[in-house]
């Protein structure tokens, strides 16, 4: 049996126009990681935090070899939107200027690292929100990581009926959104549009590659599989798998004993699925992984 890898961590300080922003920065074994994943946790933007998520975004350092940053953006309804979206854009920012540890020759600059932007429940819809305005401003993303976000404020979909009493439920969610988002529709000091959800989008051509996750109990599934359809009809190559007999909140439970299979857990199941997309030479020596819907 292979050894795990061993995910080492530090408290680090994004600065933002706001002021420094609290994160932890995950790096898994000793070489340099494949790139950096800026990762916002869920908490229906009310709660939630980097130390909260510390077991979920560890394991998912180890399965995907990216370096995993950890955002502690800064919560509603002490803020609205679209500050926590700016909070996860400044930790790409500095994300993109940590040096990737590759040993060139001295007289060659380093490449730039490669970037991923994700977030489980209402994290992921802020990583959707940052992924469009990097498509805008022409930062490149080499994906967006995503478990069951939200998407749709109004919280239509049959899904959140099917169950009504599962977690999240309508009336929960319509709630948070209202704490969320203000009314508006925000535009950043540059001009670029600041979407709270990407439902908003009129048009989503361009974005990054996106690997999503949901369960098949989730109330907010179909609001997943329905951004699902719209990036792939707008040519945006997507991976999502749907976990059976599973609920929201499925990203902070881990797999079954230290002897499962990493894709038996949902963060396992993303971390191997985003260095699948961006290092397709290593998809020999990763463990199958359950076919894509």
């Amino acid at each position: 049996m292979a050894t795990p890898t061993v995910v080492s961590w530090e408290q680090v300080s994004v600065p933002t126009p706001s002021g420094p922003l609290p994160a932890r920065a995950y790096r898994p074994g000793t070489a340099s990681p494949q790139g950096w994943l800026v990762w916002a946790h869920g908490g229906s933007w009310r709660a939630g935090s980097a130390q909260d998520w510390h077991g979920a975004t560890a394991e998912l350092a180890r399965h995907s070899g990216f370096g995993v940053v950890s955002v502690d953006y800064r919560l509603a309804p002490e803020v609205r939107h679209p500050a926590m979206v700016e909070d996860i854009l400044s930790a790409l920012t500095w994300a993109g200027e940590q040096p990737d540890g590759s040993a060139g020759a001295p007289s060659v600059p380093p490449a730039p690292p490669v970037l991923a932007v994700g977030g489980d429940s209402a994290g992921g819809t802020l990583a959707a929100s940052a992924a469009l305005v990097c498509r805008d401003r022409g930062v490149p993303l080499a994906a967006q990581v995503l478990a069951y976000p939200p998407l749709d404020p109004g919280c239509a979909a049959a899904s959140y009926h099917r169950f009504p009493d599962m977690f999240p439920t309508a009336s929960y969610l319509m709630a948070a959104w209202q704490d969320y988002r203000h009314p508006g529709r925000p535009v950043a000091a540059d001009g670029t549009r600041l979407h709270s959800t990407p439902f908003e989008a009129a048009d989503l051509r361009g974005l990054a590659p996106a690997v999503m996750a949901t369960g098949d109990l989730d109330p907010v599934s179909d609001d997943v599989h329905h951004y699902g359809r719209l990036l792939r009809a707008a040519g945006v190559e997507v991976a999502l798998r749907e976990f059976r007999q599973t609920g929201h909140g499925a990203f902070l439970q881990p797999g079954r004993g230290p002897g499962g299979h990493p894709t038996a857990s949902m963060r396992g199941w993303l971390g191997l699925a985003l260095r699948r997309l961006t290092s397709p030479h290593d998809a020999e020596t990763l463990p199958p992984s359950p076919p894509w819907s």
